[in-house]
């Protein structure tokens, strides 16, 4: 199940995340080449990951913050600027280009210290935007839940475009963290589970506040939970590829 795009485009240009996807972009086509030199990539983590061991010991808190722009992979990187991008403009829209900035940081230095507490003394470097975006996603479910989003729905040979409301789709996605975090070693799945889940519930709290002053479940009612402006309603095209009927 993977999220392509939702139905509410924002009501005006989300500087802020475009801003974030091509900062974490940039970054990453920096860092690129030096997935050919072992040493000089070790370097580059060492200089500004998240290690939870020297958070412990009192020091490297700057990779709180670094830690959020650096990706270890193609994969990595693409699937934290698609839920960005899917997300993150009607959640700026909302709160305004300022408080967005602050949110994202927030809830991305946050995510970290969460992780931090899961394994407080592990030497192994955390990178990744996933903590912030997944702040994003809980303030999303929150302002937004019944918003339409498309996903990819792949069960083995059954491919199909679907949508699904988001508190589905992002309810799934937390469940998913949560389980992940409690019955799999992070170690050795390489995944910052507790990152994830903590990421989101802080960012699902953080906009508790706008929530009530738009009027909480009354906002509900109003838009009926979907952004406060038309949705888009996608057509997909019949295919042009003549069928051949069988022969008996």
């Amino acid at each position: 199940m993977f999220p392509i795009r939702d139905h509410n485009p924002s009501g005006r240009i989300p500087y802020v995340t475009y801003f974030l996807i091509a900062a974490n972009v940039a970054i990453f086509l920096y860092s690129w080449p030096l997935e050919s030199d072992p040493r000089a990539l070790s370097l580059f983590y060492s200089n500004w990951a998240l290690f939870p061991d020297r958070i412990s010991s009192g020091t490297g808190f700057a990779g709180l913050f670094t830690s959020m722009f650096l990706h270890g992979g193609f994969m990595h990187i693409a699937g934290n600027m698609l839920f960005l991008w899917i997300f993150g403009d009607n959640l700026e829209d909302e709160m305004g280009h300022g408080r967005f900035t602050l949110f994202y940081l927030f809830g991305g230095i946050a995510a970290g210290l969460l992780q931090v507490a899961s394994d407080p003394f592990s030497p192994v470097p955390t990178i990744g935007a996933s903590g912030a975006v997944a702040a994003v996603l809980g303030g999303y479910l929150l302002l937004f839940p019944r918003a339409k989003v498309d996903i990819l729905l792949i069960l083995i040979v059954f491919i199909k475009v679907i949508s699904i409301p988001a508190w589905v789709m992002l309810g799934i996605w937390f469940a998913l963290q949560l389980i992940n975090g409690l019955s799999i070693d992070a170690a050795s799945a390489g995944v910052a589970y507790w990152a994830h889940a903590g990421g989101f519930v802080v960012g699902f709290l953080l906009v508790i506040p706008l929530w009530l002053r738009k009027g909480g479940v009354a906002f509900w009612r109003v838009n009926h939970g979907h952004p406060p402006h038309p949705g888009t309603r996608y057509r997909y095209a019949r295919s042009t590829v003549p069928r051949v009927k069988r022969r008996r």
